[in-house]
């Protein structure tokens, strides 16, 4: 029987462990901290439920209709679209295919032209049904130059693209690379966006579930120090002591991977946001259809989600629960931006008073994505590219996506298969 070490217990080393373990191997994953998932991760504060920056599922992508049950998840979906905010002034913009109700709204939006909505039309109609497999694939150019090319308006790209694909990007100049809309898109089309009812963390949870029930020996709080390959076989240094193996997954993070492995092209620039959490009492409804609030005028905050709306487990009784995102790691304090929070609120929803809006945590989070402009696929490593019998799985193998971590996990497992 081969014996594997996972390095790294976020989404790709899970699947990476489950499915070597599945396929004969002993396996055993060290994960450095106390608790598995990586960058996706839920906490209890307060009763409230609380993920680590604001995550999301989406359903249609094909690693996690292949790695997860969606149905024991429990998930509770947004409204397809979103809610176009300014001062004094909000918006319906929804997909009227799979908003039907909210057709009407969508028709009469200001905020972009009827060219613009026959475009997105249009745009779902073609990214809708295409192959997955081709949808990264295409010219080296941003989302802002294809957006462009396809006719859409300066309207459309800053009242909706910017702040809706600075969400997903972390990156509202729209710089990103236009295969990462296109993917996205599609997914969206095809499938909801939903939180499990018990936060983003019962995701690693159901994933580590499954590698237990296959076997696979789970170690927390187990640092790795060192990783050695050659042909064959591989050492990891955790704790004082060498653990010899015949070969070594690393699915650590990117600058943690790339300290282990040597391997230069892992790419290590990132995209940062700052997530708060606030309540509010319940009865107060901010009309959004389950849907996003997107702020048209700056990033700060970029987007507002009304979580409990949407998932009512992720709050107490009585309370309700929204999460502010800004992009980027402002020098602003906590309370510097929840008061920036609570300022656009009131200039979007001047009917409503916020003097009950508090603040219940906020996460800083440096590296939430790793940089992806145009090409940046042409540049990132392989599975094999460390030394020996060492290999490595995360989303810096594929892009930057939960879809991306987990199909890196059954890459990598498949490698170290057909090797070892």
């Amino acid at each position: 029987m081969s014996e594997v070490v996972i390095v790294g217990g976020g989404l790709s080393g899970l699947v990476a462990a489950r499915r070597l373990a599945e396929d004969g191997a002993d396996v055993t994953l060290f994960e450095r901290r106390d608790e598995l998932g990586g960058r996706v991760r839920s906490r209890e504060v307060d009763g409230f439920t609380l993920d680590r920056g604001f995550q999301v599922l989406f359903t249609a992508y094909p690693a996690v209709r292949e790695e997860l049950d969606l149905d024991a998840l429990d998930l509770r979906g947004f409204a397809p679209g979103a809610t176009i905010a300014r001062p004094d002034h909000r918006s319906v913009l929804a997909d009227p295919l799979r908003a039907p109700f909210a057709a009407i709204q969508s028709a009469l939006n200001p905020d972009v032209t009827v060219l613009d909505k026959v475009r997105i039309l249009q745009l779902r109609r073609q990214l809708g049904n295409a192959d997955p497999e081709t949808l990264l694939d295409g010219p080296a150019e941003s989302i802002r130059e294809y957006l462009d090319r396809k006719g859409f308006s300066e309207r459309f790209v800053e009242n909706f693209a910017a702040p809706f694909y600075g969400g997903i990007t972390l990156d509202r100049s729209l710089s990103t690379d236009a295969g990462v809309f296109r993917y996205t898109f599609s997914m969206l089309s095809r499938g909801e966006t939903a939180v499990p009812a018990r936060g983003m963390g019962a995701i690693p949870a159901q994933l580590a579930t499954r590698a237990r029930k296959a076997g696979v020996t789970i170690e927390t709080e187990r640092a790795v120090s060192a990783v050695d390959g050659e042909e064959g076989a591989a050492t990891v240094e955790t704790g004082g002591e060498t653990v010899d193996a015949d070969a070594v997954v690393v699915a650590t993070d990117p600058k943690r991977a790339s300290e282990l492995t040597g391997v230069d092209a892992i790419p290590t620039d990132a995209r940062s946001c700052v997530t708060q959490y606030f309540s509010m009492r319940e009865h107060r409804s901010l009309d959004t259809g389950h849907r996003l609030l997107l702020n048209a005028v700056d990033s700060c905050p970029n987007t507002v989600a009304p979580l409990s709306t949407v998932a009512p487990e992720y709050a107490p009784d009585g309370h309700a629960l929204l999460s502010a995102t800004t992009l980027g790691v402002p020098d602003r304090s906590d309370e510097e931006l929840a008061t920036a929070v609570k300022d656009a609120l009131v200039t979007w929803y001047p009917e409503h008073r916020f003097d009950d809006l508090e603040l219940v945590a906020t996460d800083r989070i440096e590296f939430a994505q790793f940089d992806q402009p145009p090409g940046f696929r042409d540049d990132l490593p392989a599975v094999d590219a460390p030394e020996g019998s060492v290999y490595l799985a995360g989303d810096y193998t594929q892009w930057s996506s939960i879809q991306g971590a987990l199909e890196s996990g059954r890459v990598a497992a498949e490698a170290v298969r057909d090797d070892v």
